[in-house]
């Protein structure tokens, strides 16, 4: 195993962890980070997405060597339960998640979206969700959420 540094919400770890060892089960693991979530293991449902660089990715199938020296961010940098950020308090303020195991990603990737699309129409939100399929039905709500925190944070 070799021993890597990487950067998370802002803070250096060195971790041990063989380079190939998926991101997800480090940042859980060896950091104790419970935001994102083990879902399917196949890049498939997003519940384990984070950023790294700004950028939304699958944790669960990115090796933790590729992200050594990039900057990464959870969704517990992203705020408190004191002081959420602009999207969580959307999401909360519109219900938008009824089970909320897939709301880390949601979250995570709607942030790296405004981040680059701060005043997306409807349907730019639409089609930069659409990788993340909520099974509970909250479709419209999330959209809402993203549409107040888009208000919100310009």
């Amino acid at each position: 195993m070799a021993k890597l540094v990487i950067n998370v919400d802002g803070s250096r770890h060195a971790v041990k962890a063989a380079g190939d060892t998926p991101l997800l089960y480090v940042l859980q693991d060896e950091l104790g980070l419970t935001g994102p979530r083990f879902g399917c293991g196949l890049s498939q449902c997003g519940a384990c997405t984070v950023q790294v660089n700004g950028k939304a990715i699958r944790s669960c199938v990115t090796p933790v060597v590729g992200v050594a020296g990039k900057k990464i961010s959870t969704l517990q940098g992203q705020g408190t339960a004191e002081k959420p950020s602009a999207l969580q308090k959307a999401f909360i303020d519109h219900q938008a998640a009824q089970c909320g195991y897939c709301t880390n990603g949601m979250i995570m990737a709607a942030d790296a979206f405004l981040k680059k699309t701060p005043n997306p129409t409807e349907a730019e939100i639409k089609k930069a969700m659409n990788p993340w399929l909520c099974r509970c039905g909250t479709h419209y709500r999330i959209v809402a959420a993203i549409k107040d925190a888009a208000k919100a944070m310009s």
